[in-house]
């Protein structure tokens, strides 16, 4: 990737003015111009808080993930687009492929509105008996067409997702009582031989099923009386999972407001499905994905090879998402994660979401910091590990690279607590805390870097902390605006943005008695654009 002055004030203000004169330019252009002038644009990847390593359009809006499916060696991601400003609106079908999960190629907007309105979100079912009568092996979306009602549509592909043909009798479904009536998530129920389809229904999510995607039969509804309703239920997502030797099913829920921090987040279930209802297990709800600020809408890609239940998210969140400093561009995702149901430490089954094996392929070698002894004994003080810079007790990590994984290994006695903070030479800072005596995790965005725009941005930000033993692992993937913080493989995680003057470049950790830091190691993540 070529560096440029954009990481300076002058260079800021030189891409600001540079971006407005380009943009007003690609106005004016036809579709076929604007296809044209993005070829080989790579300088939409060297722009302040432009991610490294995560997917953003190269221009524009976008906010949730559609039509996650795996076909022939690619796993498509498409999202709500819109191609004509970076504000929500015109809401469209972005489409992106990646073989590796990490690295992706643009292609053409997949679905764009028609006379039933703009294109809402979705998913993608490979339909491999031809029950539709598209074709074997079609790729059939399912989609939310929003017009005057909100209303579920068609469409189909033949050629690997490259071109779409909308079916001639949309809507397939409605429902003229419910104004929210939206997102799609449909999936092959092999027992029952038939597509169920979840979808969000106001504060509940209604379940259908259909023998050729064409007719739906109303099932059920779930979520009266349970769970977070501090706002609209959308993105539902029903996936079945192992869990200690037995299958169980999972019910992802995205809601808007009514976050664990404000704002949106994404909620889950545990319990069964029997083809026609879904009933949860008695279990603590509301349970979180992810507690952060900037993980919502997230769902699974279908028809993954290898079993995986592969997830990615929208890395945004409707309090502030369309106020947001990126410049040519606003919103992206989440990288890729793998969802997996364990215990947690009351034995009881939650969610764990770690960042997928294939970061491995962007990744250098680690390097570690540690005593001769591999271990660091903090009493009392503060200690500053220096991630970027060549000083003596430090190590260098090769400045080229605007992103970095790392690893942090720790013992926290009852009772105490321990704060690491990342920072910059531009005093931005961002704080994690980790405290046995009140079971939390606590992150504090107040002195990330910019936080103007919103009031509800620069905040302190909490999670439960239930830990089964002392010993702690930290994992923190930091890009250029943003931080996805896992305690021990994703058993609670936190996602946030952040919009700092510099990457993060420092590492201090400040600590009460008796806390043991074992180890520290980093590597850095080479962008994959």
């Amino acid at each position: 990737m070529i560096k440029s002055l954009y990481h300076t004030t002058a260079g800021k203000a030189l891409a600001a003015v540079t971006t407005g004169l380009l943009l007003t330019f690609i106005a004016a252009c036809s579709d076929d111009e604007k296809d044209a002038l993005y070829i080989d644009t790579n300088t939409y990847y060297d722009e302040a808080y432009r991610p490294s390593v995560h997917f953003t359009p190269k221009t524009y809006w976008t906010n949730d993930p559609n039509g996650m499916a795996y076909l022939d060696g690619e796993y498509h991601l498409f999202y709500q687009y819109n191609p004509m400003g970076s504000v929500w609106g015109n809401l469209s079908w972005g489409h992106a492929v990646t073989k590796d999960l990490m690295h992706w190629e643009h292609l053409p907007v997949a679905l764009t509105k028609d006379a039933n309105g703009e294109i809402f979100s979705g998913s993608i079912v490979i339909d491999r008996d031809n029950t539709a009568g598209f074709g074997k092996d079609a790729m059939v979306a399912v989609y939310t067409s929003n017009g005057q009602k909100q209303t579920q549509s068609l469409a189909y592909s033949l050629d690997k997702g490259r071109t779409f043909i909308k079916y001639e009798n949309n809507p397939v479904l409605k429902d003229d009582a419910k104004p929210d009536f939206r997102d799609p998530k449909v999936f092959w129920y092999a027992a029952g031989s038939k597509w169920i389809m979840s979808l969000a229904t106001g504060q509940t999510i209604t379940f259908y099923s259909s023998s050729d995607l064409k007719e739906w039969k109303k099932l059920s509804d779930f979520g009266d009386g349970i769970g977070a309703h501090g706002g609209v239920w959308e993105c539902p997502d029903l996936i079945q999972m192992d869990y200690n030797g037995q299958k169980k099913w999972v019910l992802l829920v995205s809601i808007n407001p009514g976050g664990p921090n404000g704002g949106s987040a994404t909620q889950y279930f545990v319990g069964d499905f029997d083809g026609v209802t879904f009933t949860a297990d008695n279990l603590p709800y509301p349970l979180w994905i992810d507690y952060g600020k900037d993980n919502y809408a997230g769902v699974t890609w279908n028809n993954v090879p290898d079993g995986r239940h592969l997830f990615i998210a929208w890395m945004s969140n409707w309090q502030y998402a369309g106020v947001v400093p990126s410049m040519t561009w606003r919103g992206g995702m989440t990288l890729p994660r793998e969802l997996a149901l364990q215990k947690d430490a009351d034995g009881r089954p939650i969610i764990t979401s770690r960042i997928v094996k294939e970061v491995d392929a962007i990744a250098g070698e680690w390097k570690t910091i540690s005593a001769s002894d591999n271990t660091y004994a903090f009493l009392f003080g503060f200690i500053t590990v220096s991630l970027f810079n060549n000083m003596n007790n430090t190590y260098a990590i090769d400045n080229n690279e605007d992103a970095y994984e790392l690893q942090i290994n720790m013992d926290i006695a009852d009772n105490e607590n321990l704060t690491l903070t990342l920072s910059n030479e531009k005093g931005d800072k961002y704080p994690i805390s980790l405290n046995r005596a009140d079971k939390s995790f606590i992150i504090d965005r107040t002195q990330s870097g910019e936080v103007s725009f919103s009031s509800e941005f620069g905040k302190v930000l909490y999670s439960p902390l239930n830990l089964s033993s002392n010993a702690v692992s930290l994992t923190l993937f930091v890009d250029k605006s943003s931080v996805e913080a896992l305690i021990n493989d994703g058993m609670v995680q936190q996602t946030n943005l952040v919009y700092p003057s510099g990457i993060y470049n420092s590492l201090s950790v400040e600590s009460g008695k008796g806390q043991i830091i074992k180890s520290v190691k980093v590597r850095t993540l080479s962008s994959v654009w």
